[in-house]
């Protein structure tokens, strides 16, 4: 099935640090700020949601690479806004540009990769 999405899909995600949002509660640091695997976690999800609209029911995508800098550190109660923009397609090869910001202006930012999948299939492979 060819499936056509052209570059240019914009996401948008907006999460409030809550302290499970945490480095010390994802053991990946031991204070109270919002903790990169939280960050990776919303840029993947703004990117899947800002191209779910143009797949065939029955398709969805997986992460397949990622290369991120996380900057600065937000405290439990900030809001982080997360915008991506599709900015290659090649076959179902999705390379998105991603930002992350909070109140106080950028926390990080990166490519992620993203691959088109046939649900099914790919859950009959495993």
């Amino acid at each position: 099935m060819e499936i056509q999405i052209d570059p240019g899909a914009r996401g948008r995600e907006v999460l409030t640090v809550r302290p499970e949002d945490t480095a010390a509660r994802y053991g990946s640091g031991l204070v109270e700020v919002f903790a990169t695997p939280a960050m990776v976690a919303l840029m993947e999800k703004t990117c899947l949601n800002s191209v779910l609209a143009f797949l065939p029911d029955g398709f969805g995508t997986v992460g397949i690479k990622l290369d991120i800098s996380h900057s600065r550190a937000t405290p439990v109660g900030g809001t982080i806004i997360c915008t991506s923009l599709l900015a290659e397609v090649d076959r179902r090869r999705l390379v998105f540009e991603v930002l992350a910001e909070d109140e106080k202006g950028e926390i990080g930012r990166g490519r992620h990769e993203r691959f088109i999948i046939d649900t099914a299939k790919f859950m009959a492979r495993l």
